[in-house]
């Protein structure tokens, strides 16, 4: 299950480490849990969680452990769980005020870190659009150190489609652009809004920023040439929570 088409097969993904384990037990989504006595006596609120929830609990090597993980250093606990995406249709709930959505964001390291700043930013759901990698890989679940299992998660092969469940959703679409004529300072954020955030290397297409409802830059006060995506997405998503937080008296 450490490769795309296992998980998708299977319908199961391996969840590493504490943080994720716990979110997993949690969220009621692990099935199974592989634990070394090592990490069994680290960790043994984990593992007595995971018995009281019925999950079996199988006792590993160190040597199968390093088999599990993708990692040089295995925490020595991993969690089998059920995948977490969830069908567009129904993912936003009434009353939804800030969503992240991921148009073909490749590095999984990045989305992983998105995820967890939406979860952070109290974003109503995630939605991975177009090209972006799969949320299950084993870089991303790390990188969300949990929060994969927190907001509601989408993927959606038709970025059109995504843009269109936000829009009729109420939300306000904003492109983060780094060459936009608009910055983000001299928006009003406290509307309900989709955050649009698109590829490392190449940003948004010229088809995602003709859908959105206005291109936001973060100007650059300093001498850096500009920001990576996953600080531009933290950027972006705390100044709309914040804002929000604001005008409810929050």
């Amino acid at each position: 299950m450490t490769r795309r088409p296992e998980r998708e097969k299977a319908g199961r993904f391996l969840a590493e480490g504490a943080n994720a384990v716990g979110a997993a037990l949690e969220r009621e989504a692990a099935r199974e849990l592989f634990v070394t006595e090592r990490a069994a006596q680290a960790h043994p609120g984990l593992v007595t969680a995971a018995l009281e929830q019925g999950i079996r609990v199988s006792a590993i090597t160190e040597r199968a452990a390093d088999g599990l993980s993708e990692t040089v250093t295995p925490q020595g606990i991993v969690a089998v769980c059920d995948l977490l995406d969830r069908p567009l249709e129904g993912l936003l709930a009434p009353g939804a005020r800030l969503v992240a959505v991921l148009a073909d964001v490749a590095d999984p390291g990045n989305a992983g870190t998105v995820i967890r700043v939406a979860d952070a930013a109290g974003a109503d759901a995630v939605i991975l659009a177009g090209d972006s990698v799969d949320p299950h890989n084993g870089k991303c679940v790390r990188a969300s150190a949990g929060s994969l299992f927190h907001p509601p998660l989408a993927r959606v092969r038709d970025t059109a489609a995504a843009l269109e469940a936000c829009r009729a959703a109420g939300l306000r679409l904003l492109g983060a652009h780094g060459y936009a004529e608009t910055e983000l300072d001299s928006m009003p954020l406290d509307r309900p809004v989709a955050w649009v955030f698109g590829n490392e290397a190449h940003g948004l297409s010229p088809e995602v920023l003709e859908s959105v409802d206005e291109a936001v830059r973060i100007p650059i006060y300093g001498a850096a040439e500009s920001l990576n995506l996953a600080t531009a997405a933290a950027v972006c998503l705390y100044a709309s929570a914040m804002a929000s937080r604001r005008s409810n008296g929050g």
